[in-house]
């Protein structure tokens, strides 16, 4: 009897409280709970990314206008060469050889020159006299100017030996470093079709550039001056500075991808970068700083009756933007004038004072409407059952 008298009671608790809970709609107490930020100056962006390759401003690559074989280098790897400066020779042999061909056939040439001039002065006084024919003296006078000419002929064919002769002693055309080799000495070098790459010499490692390949989707928004950042593998944890300084008109396309060059200085005091590296560019196409910003979400916060309690109340005005702040349990709207956004920040212009505490996003909790606040739920997604739909089948 004892026993049967305590499960009574227990299924008597039981009944109230369902009752209870059912009176109540099985319904948890409404929580609604507000994300707000304070007004405060920030920096406002937009970028795009690329990647490029770091090369020097200037590098000039030194090769040969003869042929022959490389008799002597004076420069490898990395070495520092000034303008003017030797640094390889070619076998001369066969050159010099061309160069005292071609001074004989001048020195053959004068002679013959200065035997048809005397003979020309001779007939021309003869003729004035009447003592040769005109067919003689025309004669005389050809045979002179053939000879000037080919002196003439053999004087620049020594000019050409000499300067071949020239080309065999091979300097650098600038100051700079020797950045690859690509001879070695007894090696025969032809310059019959196009002229031999010897060395690859860049004039100044500490002032490099990134060529970076632009999307053309992207490639709208870069100009030039604006501020690039990038970072390379080599040194992952270091940010280089530089600035667009030229976008190229022409473009490349590869698998249907068409990309534009664009130029980004990188300066290098410290010769971190080296040629060849990949860069991982950022380049911001609109920057403003210490401007009055606020989430661009709390653009589209809007209180409903959902959100109020019964000690609560809304103070609106048409505006085309504005924001909300909650104070003394007033939900009261501010018109505001938005400036630039980056999609996540938006800069306000006029309307709030740095400091001001608005309304961003909110958190219900408890009831039928549990769940996220307006920014983050999807009206395209279909809502939760009734609890007591769920029950009554």
């Amino acid at each position: 009897m004892k026993n049967k008298k305590i499960w009574l009671s227990i299924c008597a608790v039981a009944v109230v409280v369902l009752g209870i809970w059912l009176l109540s709609g099985g319904k948890k107490e409404k929580k609604v709970e507000f994300e707000t930020m304070k007004v405060e100056r920030q920096n406002i962006h937009t970028s795009i990314t690329a990647t490029g390759t770091i090369e020097p401003v200037t590098s000039v690559t030194v090769g040969t206008q003869v042929s022959g074989i490389v008799a002597k280098l004076y420069v490898d790897y990395n070495s520092i060469v000034k303008k003017g400066q030797v640094i390889a020779e070619l076998d001369k042999t066969n050159l010099i050889s061309e160069l005292n061909r071609t001074r004989a056939d001048l020195t053959s040439a004068q002679s013959t020159l200065d035997y048809q001039q005397a003979n020309f002065n001779r007939y021309k006084t003869l003729f004035d006299k009447g003592l040769v024919s005109a067919d003689e003296f025309e004669n005389a006078r050809l045979s002179y100017e053939k000879a000037r000419q080919t002196v003439s002929s053999s004087r620049e064919s020594v000019r050409k030996a000499e300067t071949n002769l020239g080309y065999a002693t091979i300097t650098s055309p600038i100051d700079g470093v020797v950045l690859s080799k690509s001879v070695e000495e007894g090696q025969t070098v032809a310059a019959s079709f196009n002229t031999p790459e010897l060395f690859t010499i860049a004039q100044d490692l500490t002032d490099m550039r990134v060529i970076a390949d632009i999307d053309e989707a992207d490639i709208g928004g870069v100009k030039e001056g604006q501020r690039v950042t990038f970072t390379v593998d080599a040194f992952p944890d270091d940010h280089f500075e530089g600035k667009v300084t030229q976008v190229r008109q022409q473009a490349t396309t590869s698998s249907n991808v068409v990309t534009y060059e664009v130029v980004i200085s990188a300066p290098n005091n410290d010769l971190k970068l080296k040629p060849g590296l990949t860069a991982n560019v950022t380049i911001y196409t609109f920057e403003k700083n210490n401007v009055l910003a606020i989430p661009t979400k709390a653009l589209r916060f809007t209180p409903n009756e959902a959100l109020l309690s019964k000690d609560q109340r809304i103070e609106d005005v048409e505006a085309p933007a504005k924001v909300w702040t909650l104070k003394d349990n007033v939900f009261k709207a501010h018109v505001v004038e938005p400036g630039i956004s980056n999609g996540m920040l938006t800069e306000i212009v006029s309307g709030l004072s740095e400091g001001t505490e608005i309304l961003v996003d909110f958190t219900l909790s408890g009831g039928e409407a549990e769940g996220a606040g307006q920014q983050t739920q999807n009206p395209f997604m279909p809502r939760p059952r009734n609890n007591r739909n769920q029950q009554k089948k």
